[in-house]
């Protein structure tokens, strides 16, 4: 397929642009570029790109593509508080124009990043794709309204899916270091502490960032009437941790690491367990990195790559990079850049 990647110079596009192109794709991306120099170690080889702000794609530029994998958004609940309007224009409103546009130029299936963080405060219980929704932030409840409005386009050619990821982990060239297992190894790299600020009882679902690609190719192919307006939570039932569990594995894996569960931001209301055997029925898809494998994975790659304490901080946590970029009159108060190209 022809596949149009946004978000494509991200922390998952740098990591799913290579998966796709080597199941054969012809793989074109567009971005902003808000992140595309936040790289730790050698720069990636990137696929052609378009730089567009994601609220000004136009109908041609999605002419002649088979595959819309949409994977650009605001990511992350703290950016989410901070910016809420700008949040949902970006998240929200731009996403459904998207696959509108999409579905107008003869796009044939739309892939779209959505996030198990639909489930809100889901308790103990395994929750599964037709359980009740209940996003706690700006930033989930976005997600939610683009499953539902892009769901109401779907026809018999036109295939939306949507792919309700797991928290993400895992080394990709273009670092986030706001994710928890990406921070707490971070962390504990830099200062000697796994340092976990809630009160670490919340259950979290993750998922490596290369198991996140391959549920995409997954459903690239994937016949379009199984899969049509379908959520498929991505991610292994094995990697549902508290965030307690998740802090003592990074532990096991950075020599002379101490834990410190300080809970100075109080208990997090965001606790859910995931069932993800829907995406094993009916995609034939398994996860297959354990989160003591991708806590080793990381502990190797920041220390071979001299991560930092200030790019830690700044250049791979996305709430600073786009205050640093603010300050520096890249772009403005509504993230838009000043101008395309600088």
């Amino acid at each position: 397929m022809r596949v149009l990647l946004t978000g494509h110079q991200g922390y998952l596009g740098t990591v799913m642009a290579p998966v796709l192109r080597a199941a054969g794709h012809d793989v074109i991306g567009l971005d902003i570029g808000y992140f595309a120099d936040c790289v730790l170690g050698p720069l990636p080889g990137d696929p052609p790109g378009i730089v567009a702000d994601l609220r000004e794609v136009t109908a041609e530029q999605l002419a002649g593509f088979d595959a819309v994998v949409h994977l650009a958004a605001l990511s992350n609940d703290p950016l989410g508080a901070l910016a809420p309007r700008i949040t949902h224009d970006i998240n929200h409103h731009a996403s459904v124009r998207l696959a509108e546009l999409a579905k107008a130029a003869g796009v044939q299936r739309f892939l779209y990043a959505s996030t198990c963080s639909v489930y809100g405060a889901a308790g103990d219980g395994l929750v599964g794709e037709d359980t009740p929704l209940r996003p706690l932030t700006p930033y989930a409840e976005s997600k939610v309204r683009v499953e539902d409005d892009v769901a109401a386009l779907a026809d018999a050619n036109f295939c939306p899916v949507f792919l309700r990821n797991a928290t993400a982990f895992g080394f990709s060239p273009r670092l986030r270091a706001d994710i928890v297992l990406n921070n707490l190894v971070g962390y504990a790299v830099l200062t000697g502490e796994v340092r976990v600020l809630s009160d670490g009882t919340p259950w979290r679902p993750l998922v490596h960032a290369a198991d996140i690609a391959t549920a995409f190719a997954d459903c690239l192919v994937a016949p379009a009437d199984r899969i049509r307006a379908r959520a498929y939570n991505i991610g292994d039932e094995s990697n549902n941790l508290t965030v307690a569990d998740i802090a003592r594995a990074v532990v096991d894996v950075v020599p002379g690491s101490t834990l410190a569960i300080t809970n100075e931001t109080g208990p997090d209301p965001r606790s859910y367990r995931v069932d993800f055997a829907r995406a094993r029925t009916e995609l034939g898809y398994r996860a297959k990195w354990s989160i003591a494998d991708g806590a080793a994975e990381l502990y190797r790659e920041y220390i071979t790559r001299g991560l930092t304490a200030d790019d830690f901080a700044t250049r791979f946590t996305r709430l600073a990079r786009l205050r640093d970029l603010t300050a520096a009159g890249v772009i403005d108060e509504s993230l838009r850049r000043v101008a395309i190209g600088t």
